[in-house]
């Protein structure tokens, strides 16, 4: 047994320790650690605590869920707080938490509910006569945050229950998978940091301060609980996600009742094996007595109910050899370190490189080549190293210096600013820098230039061709011919034809294939209706700018600032000399430039996507919720309580007979 002053100073260092963790995960949604490494930090402090109880105190983390919210949004005091859950790894945990419950109600064979753990962010929604009244995170337990409009923008949770009740309920907000990959497309087309995995990228959504900008990543939401059940005459724990059904919310469809803890273990090992066929991030399995009186018999413990448990799936990771580091260089210059590792096999795939974000995080992990590391992949989709196993070194490893020079120009690296983690190379005539941009610029997003890859765009800017992007419209077939091998008069002919193509582009392709950051392809057609044309927009103040739906004070400045950058400016006004800068010049008339519409409900001769579509080109501008700045609702079937919102705001309702008239040439 560890001595009483080596515990003493142990529990001060967990506690210091996990205190950290806890705020960088729920305050500032930025995990530092994978949840498995956490767990064991928690539970080392669980066993000492245990050993030595007169050391426990009423702050310790074992005590409690979290740390009080942040000030962004306005406090929500729970009525009834929303409890954590304790985590189990094994099968023989559980057998003691069945054996625990069993001998508690003097029974041979428990029922429990199985169900799957969604790896997301909680949340507590209140309903009143049926009707969405507010929406809270879970915060620490006892005060949460209010992200009642945010919740509004979630498609698949209901403003409007299918019957008149007034209803409180937990649940789970997660971003899909799917969604997740496309998000994190976007930002490295854009040069910003990737999300580590969906739930950190739905913490993330659910604290943006614009709802509209919530509205663009798709969350869903998942619902489990409902605060005071019985009051609904439900008596078990199947009843009640049948009710939540019932009464409109999404409940996730796996879940089974199991007879007795083989079946539990059993539900466990299956999903373990399946969970990467979902679209959504699982990291384990809820076991919970089936029967609410037995729950009630029970109790709670001071931070979690005795009558559930999280029964965690093993980490997805793997060990493997660290042999070097390669160092890319995006678009914006960001140089990053990528680890080269020994092939390992890992969630069903041959892993041999894997993030490791940047220096920062090389120098306070202490990763070095030819470490043994632990790697996992974050959200089931990201290989990232975790950490590296100190105790296996040799004395053979090398540490990771940040560069002095760009790995690829040579030139000066550094911030731009001093809060900045990225390290950059900072040579504006750097080859890495520009082969990446001209193929942004290419790219479909952007002027969509055909047969222009990654290859060929290295060919063209290492044969001194191609300096920047205006330089494409200079190139002629003999140009291309000199390249050599591989291009022969046909091709060179057909990429001179698709670089002509692209010069009547609409405009918001152009502003796409700027890079500018921040600014995909959604915002940039936004931009480009709401100014109609290139010169009006590198004009724009950031007053201005802010003008533009989902754009706040911070990407104003970034858009701004970069506009602005030493070159740029330059090269803008050079391209405008080749390509389309005005909006008017492509799909002629933009009878509908400047106005704010929201659709809803069911069109007779639009589908959803088609409506939305049409309402751009048009020169619209799409809004998700209405508001005193929305100029017209189109409204279809079934139109939900925007129409009432509407009405009340005196917004001019139309149908799609007056859509179309307004629209007609």
């Amino acid at each position: 047994m560890i001595p009483f002053e080596e515990a003493k100073k142990r529990i001060k260092e967990l506690r210091k320790e996990i205190d950290h963790h806890a705020h960088k995960y729920y305050v500032l949604d930025d995990p530092e650690i994978s949840d498995v490494e956490y767990d064991r930090l928690m539970e080392e402090l669980t066993e000492l605590e245990d050993k030595y109880p007169e050391l426990k105190t009423p702050d310790s983390p074992t005590v409690r869920v979290g740390l009080r919210p942040i000030d962004s949004f306005k406090e929500v005091v729970h009525e009834y707080r929303l409890f954590s859950l304790d985590n189990t790894y094994s099968a023989e945990e559980v057998t003691q938490f069945d054996k625990r419950i069993r001998e508690t109600l003097n029974i041979n064979l428990v029922q429990y509910v199985c169900e799957l753990k969604i790896d997301g962010l909680s949340i507590s929604l209140k309903y009143e006569d049926g009707l969405f009244l507010r929406g809270a995170t879970r915060g620490n337990g006892f005060v949460g945050e209010d992200v009642t409009e945010n919740i509004k923008a979630i498609k698949s949770i209901p403003l409007r229950l299918r019957e008149n009740l007034s209803i409180e309920v937990r649940g789970e907000v997660y971003l899909p998978k799917d969604v997740f990959n496309e998000l994190n497309k976007i930002r490295a087309e854009s040069d910003l940091q990737l999300f580590a995995n969906p739930r950190n990228a739905a913490a993330g959504t659910l604290r943006q301060l614009d709802p509209r900008e919530v509205s663009k990543r798709k969350l869903s939401a998942f619902f489990y609980q409902i605060v005071e059940p019985e009051r609904y005459g439900l008596k078990s724990q199947s009843e009640q996600l049948g009710f939540l059904k019932t009464i409109g919310l999404k409940v996730e469809p796996n879940y089974e009742v199991a007879d007795g803890k083989e079946d539990v273990i059993k539900f466990w090992k299956k999903w373990s094996g399946l969970k990467t066929s979902l679209n959504y991030a699982v990291d384990g399995t809820v076991v919970k007595v089936e029967d609410f009186h037995s729950q009630q018999e029970l109790g709670y413990t001071t931070k979690a109910p005795r009558w559930a448990i999280a029964f965690k799936f093993p980490a997805e990771q793997a060990t493997t050899k660290l042999t070097g580091v390669t160092l890319g260089v995006g678009r914006l210059g960001t140089i990053t370190p990528v680890a080269e590792l020994d092939p390992v096999q890992l969630a069903g795939t041959t892993v041999k490189r894997a993030s490791m974000h940047n220096f920062d995080f090389v120098r306070e992990k202490d990763i070095r080549i030819f470490d043994t590391v632990v790697v996992e992949k974050a959200g089931e989709i990201i290989p990232q190293i975790v950490r590296s196993i100190s105790d296996k070194r040799t004395g053979e490893e090398q540490r990771i210096d940040p560069p002095s020079q760009c790995p690829v120009c040579g030139g000066q690296v550094g911030k731009e600013r001093e809060e900045d983690v990225a390290l950059k190379c900072l040579n504006p005539a750097c080859p890495a820098k520009l082969s990446r941009r001209i193929q942004f610029f290419c790219s479909r997003d952007g002027m969509d230039i055909e047969g222009l890859g990654e290859k060929l765009v290295g060919r063209i800017v290492e044969a001194g061709l191609v300096k920047r992007p205006s330089d494409l419209y200079k190139l002629s077939e003999g140009d291309l011919l000199e390249l050599g091998e591989g291009i022969g008069e046909k091709t060179a002919a057909k990429l001179i034809e698709a670089i002509e193509k692209s010069r009547k582009n609409p405009l918001f392709k152009l502003i796409t294939g700027l890079g500018i950051p921040g600014v995909g392809s959604k915002l940039a057609r936004d931009l480009s209706n709401y100014f109609g044309s290139l010169q009006a927009v590198i004009s724009a103040s950031e007053k201005e700018l802010k003008e533009v739906s989902g754009i706040g004070e911070q990407l104003a400045s970034d858009i701004r600032n970069y506009l602005n950058a030493s070159g740029v400016r330059e090269e803008i006004e050079e391209l405008m000399n080749y390509v389309n800068t005005q909006e008017e010049s492509v799909g002629g008339v933009k009878p509908l430039r400047g106005l704010k519409f929201v659709v809803t409900g069911t069109l007779p001769s639009y589908s959803r996507k088609e409506i939305q579509e049409k309402i751009m080109e048009l020169g619209g501008e799409l809004v998700s919720s209405v508001s005193k700045n929305t100029d017209y609702i189109l409204v279809g079937e079934n139109p939900g309580s925007k129409e009432g919102k509407a009405r009340s705001l005196g917004i001019k309702i139309i149908g799609e007979r007056e859509f179309e008239e307004m629209v007609k040439s």
